[in-house]
């Protein structure tokens, strides 16, 4: 996750001067508004919940961020519409580096406890986007409940059995009637 451009003010902002950041931990608690927004931004049915806690620990000009995100929302079902309520507990883990830090063009290994690096500009990051960007990649887009199956049938769609890769070849074996 790398954001240069910020574009416009973030929903949920909670900056970070990284000159008086001090070491420690920070709850983030988006409000209602707050919430309304990010709702209207990740296109969901409604986010009732979104909150973190987070401990910063200065790493040279760079900060180390790690942590936990509680979020409970509802989102539409992919096939049928149907609301779908989620909750997630997720671990957050984040690297901010100042923008002349950065090389994005520099290759490197990463393994899967690695965290993303999330660029900032100025003396100030913003934690509250970080964990909003974070909530955005949790949001399964082809989410489906358990009225999805009856949906495609009542659409005249066909299921994986009947139009997936395996159909083609079952259709291709000795004995199948056309």
């Amino acid at each position: 996750m790398t954001d240069k451009a910020q574009g416009p003010a973030s929903e949920f902002s909670r900056p970070v001067d990284r000159a008086r950041m001090g070491d420690g931990m920070r709850h983030l608690v988006a409000d209602e508004r707050e919430r309304a927004a990010l709702t209207r931004r990740f296109g969901l049915v409604s986010l009732d919940r979104l909150e973190a806690d987070i401990a910063l620990e200065a790493d040279g000009d760079a900060v180390m961020a790690s942590g936990t995100m509680r979020a409970a929302f509802v989102q539409s079902c992919a096939v049928s519409g149907e609301d779908l309520p989620v909750t997630v507990e997720e671990p957050l883990a984040f690297r901010f580096a100042p923008t002349d830090a950065y090389r994005p063009d520099e290759e490197i290994e990463l393994s899967e406890t690695d965290c993303d690096t999330i660029e900032y500009d100025g003396a100030a990051f913003d934690l509250g986007e970080a964990v909003a960007q974070s909530l955005a990649l949790m949001i399964d887009p082809y989410a489906t409940g358990p009225n999805a199956e009856q949906a495609r049938k009542d659409a005249g769609l066909l299921g994986e059995e009947q139009a997936g890769p395996f159909a083609a070849l079952a259709a291709l074996k000795p004995g199948k009637k056309e």
